[in-house]
């Protein structure tokens, strides 16, 4: 844990979130700045603070994020029409949180290219 991460902090619990799924490795909650009608933020309960920081040791974590992201679609009823999962790296990719996270989106279409 990294003690003046945000998403650190609400994965052990010290601040609130509206949490829709969690488990050993990972913690999902409803994001506070939504962009779709359904925004959920994936987010592993260790801190990594970008896709860029990933090692191998990490494989099987990002392949269990993505399994709950597509157990979460399914439960909020996006699964069948779609949604997108979207990791931002860095500051010019909109990464403005530094521990890695995945935005679930789905309940509206999604344009391509994106903004």
């Amino acid at each position: 844990m990294s003690a003046d991460c945000l998403f650190c902090k609400i994965a052990v619990g010290d601040i609130p979130a509206n949490i829709v799924y969690q488990d050993d490795l990972v913690v999902a909650f409803h994001d506070i700045e939504p962009q779709a009608p359904q925004h959920v933020l994936i987010i592993p309960r260790r801190h990594i603070a970008t896709l860029l920081d990933l090692t191998r040791d990490e494989q099987l974590l990002i392949g269990h994020i993505h399994l709950v992201a597509a157990q979460i679609a399914r439960q909020r009823g996006i699964a069948d029409e779609g949604f997108r999962l979207v990791n931002n790296c860095n500051r010019a990719g909109g990464q403005v949180v530094w521990h890695l996270h995945f935005h679930l989106l789905g309940g509206r279409r999604m344009n391509w290219p994106p903004g």
